[in-house]
């Protein structure tokens, strides 16, 4: 990790702020399916990945490929329509980008949410998942290579990646809206291809809950910056060998839009109580 990183973060944070000068209090990432949260936002100015300064492009389906500022309920907000992933080709310090950008915006809280295929079987499709920690199985850690003091401690403490605080509040606020929030686990995966029945298998001896192909390098490299985490998944399938059924990634884009409304009236919820 260079000071090059530091520097070209500093330079797109300015890029961010000459298109939106308030001070952003909470960014979020969103997931497959989930960007039409975005929607929600007043006084909205939308800016392509590709027009951010080393800012990657988002190739897949469900990812709409901006960012978008605004405000809900007068919370300034960024918030991410699709993200990038390691199987894209891209480099972990590519893919986690955008977080050393919130962090050179001075942002302090951050919103991480995935589609993400069910491990433990009593999470059906559909189900919300509060992410309570995770297992990091991509085959590499994001924060590997020199240190640069500026982002954060060279040994980031992983102890409690997702906040306590901000568990309580989702909790909280699910109950009050008349639905189970489920908890669990998140494992990370280098994808593209699914899992195979036998690593499911064995990552449910580990004790995760869930599978998915993203999330963690963001919520490390968010800790790295002393950042408070909130992580939700979209249990959108059933992983490999739990059911009979086939997996695609229509079906992921499919579910995500079925549960749209629950989740972002949880969002709504929530954001005001963060922030």
């Amino acid at each position: 990790m260079s000071s090059l990183l530091y520097d070209r973060a500093q330079n797109a944070a300015r890029f961010v702020r000459s298109k939106y000068p308030t001070d952003i209090r909470i960014a979020a990432v969103l997931g497959s399916g989930l960007g039409a949260f975005a929607d929600e936002l007043e006084n909205a100015v939308r800016i392509d990945y590709r027009d951010i300064p080393d800012f990657a492009e988002s190739t897949i389906e469900g990812h709409a490929g901006r960012l978008v500022l605004g405000e809900f309920e007068g919370i300034p907000l960024a918030v991410m329509q699709g993200r990038f992933h390691f199987y894209e080709g891209h480099t972990l310090e590519q893919i986690t980008f955008p977080m050393r950008v919130f962090g050179a915006l001075g942002v302090k809280r951050v919103i991480l949410t995935n589609a993400a295929g069910g491990i433990n079987t009593s999470f059906p499709p559909g189900s919300l998942m509060l992410i309570t920690d995770h297992i990091n199985f991509m085959g590499a850690n994001v924060l590997r290579g020199p240190n640069d003091e500026r982002f954060g401690l060279r040994f980031t403490d992983m102890s409690e990646v997702y906040s306590a605080e901000y568990r309580d509040i989702v909790l909280d606020e699910a109950k009050k809206q008349g639905f189970k929030m489920e908890t669990g686990v998140y494992i990370a995966v280098s994808g593209p291809s699914y899992e195979s029945p036998a690593e499911i298998r064995a990552f449910r001896t580990l004790g995760a809950d869930a599978v998915g192909m993203s999330t963690v390098p963001e919520a490390i490299v968010a800790r790295h910056q002393g950042m408070k985490v909130l992580g939700i998944s979209v249990i959108t399938n059933m992983a490999a060998g739990v059911s009979n059924q086939k997996i695609n990634h229509e079906e992921v884009i499919e579910v995500g839009n079925r549960v749209r409304g629950q989740f972002i009236s949880l969002l709504k919820g929530v954001i005001p109580k963060l922030g």
